[in-house]
């Protein structure tokens, strides 16, 4: 995210935020704002977006998800295509996401481990960092072989780094001095 599109989409998904709170819609407005932040990144739609002659209603269209009609998020999507504030939709996501878990106290870990974990150290892996983070975790993997062994869990602020990879440069460190 550029500063200048953080600075156009930031009230744009605060307002978005506050009426998804009001509404006590916080998961519904995450999914339609995922859907149509996912439609409006498209390059093909990006260039239809900043077409002049696209209507209000041609826009709103567009990028609104299929099913029943909200007309909130109706609403929401008009305002942004008569300010011409569609091709931040993305950024408006990602803020509305933040913002959210953020309010339900969730915080986002990445594990990359050497080998694929399964559920029963995952779940071990989630109760130990909700425990220490006093928060939910809601975790993402990733594998990577060069890690040789163990894991490096990102959660933030919070980076712990317990591969056998980083043990080992350690220990070269303390046999080189």
């Amino acid at each position: 995210m550029s500063s200048n599109a953080l600075t156009l989409a930031r009230p744009y998904a605060r307002a978005a935020f506050a009426l998804a709170c009001e509404r006590k819609a916080l998961p519904l407005w995450s999914v339609r704002l995922g859907f149509a932040a996912s439609i409006a990144a498209d390059p093909r739609v990006q260039a239809l977006l900043g077409n002049p002659g696209l209507t209000v209603e041609d826009a709103v269209a567009l990028v609104a998800p299929p099913g029943p009609v909200d007309p909130d998020f109706v609403q929401f999507l008009t305002v942004l295509a008569d300010n011409g504030r569609m091709a931040v939709l993305p950024d408006i996501a990602a803020i509305f996401a933040q913002l959210r878990a953020e309010s339900e106290r969730v915080i986002k870990a990445t594990i990359t481990s050497a080998t694929v974990l399964d559920e029963a150290e995952l779940a071990k892996l989630r109760a130990a960092l909700t425990k220490r983070l006093g928060s939910q975790v809601e975790i993402a993997t990733a594998v990577d072989p060069a890690l040789i062994g163990g894991a490096v869990i990102d959660a933030g602020d919070v980076v712990i780094d317990g591969s056998l990879r980083s043990k080992l440069a350690r220990l070269q460190t303390a046999l080189v001095r």
